[in-house]
């Protein structure tokens, strides 16, 4: 069975829409920044704000970024720690143990040459990492703020509507009950026109004069309570 599309807004309610919801946020906030009119626009245009960016950033990093991340990754682990005092040990143990025929004999200078180049190259490396993560922090900051920036514009604008038809509701209550306390007040008149029935079974029509049928019990006690 083929799927029924709903009718799309014509481009004029959209721009009516888009209007209303930039001059609210324009009332309460003065000035309006970049992201609070794109917000504004997805608004009146019913779009999601919402996106995945974890994998946006894996999609769009490059192999640079991704060795850095594996870098940092590895740097910032236990067993990185744990391997490399690991070498450490079997380092110093080795010329120890090598004593005069030791490639690098005590005070170590060839260890200590090792250990400032890998923390030389793996310093910037991390750093590379760390700022690709506080980019991704921002990112994801935005869109939250996106996100709940047209979450707190919907709520308003369902506020709004819900406001209008309670209204709406209401003036057709106030309606009906004037349209029942003038029928309550006619018949009222009609009973007391004719005091000598206690029991109302017919009261006369219009024009035509055509009998009405009492509804019974249930009127007469509405009519008594007008009358009180």
């Amino acid at each position: 069975m083929a799927l029924v599309t709903p009718p799309t807004k014509s481009a004029e309610a959209l721009r009516l829409r888009s209007q209303d919801v930039l001059a609210r946020l324009q009332k309460e906030r003065g000035e309006l920044s970049e992201i609070e009119a794109d917000v504004a626009r997805k608004v009146a245009e019913h779009q999601i704000s919402a996106r995945h960016l974890n994998a946006a950033f894996e999609k769009e990093a490059t192999l640079g970024e991704r060795v850095a991340d594996a870098v940092a990754r590895v740097g910032g682990s236990w067993t990185f720690v744990i391997g490399m005092l690991s070498v450490l040990a079997a380092w110093i143990a080795l010329n120890v143990a090598l004593a005069t025929n030791a490639f690098d004999p005590y005070p170590f200078i060839l260890l200590n040459l090792a250990l400032s180049c890998i923390a030389a190259l793996q310093a910037p490396i991390i750093m590379m990492s760390q700022n690709r993560s506080n980019a991704r922090d921002r990112a994801q900051a935005d869109s939250d703020y996106r996100v709940n920036l047209k979450a707190e514009l919907e709520i308003v604008t369902l506020h709004e509507k819900v406001d209008h038809l309670l209204h709406g509701q209401w003036e057709r209550l106030v309606e009906l009950q004037d349209i029942q306390i003038t029928l309550l007040e006619q018949l009222a008149a009609a009973r007391e026109e004719r005091p000598e029935r206690d029991d109302i079974h017919a009261l006369p029509g219009g024009a035509h004069g055509m009998p009405w049928e009492a509804p019974g019990p249930f009127t007469d006690a509405l009519v008594a309570a007008v009358g009180r």
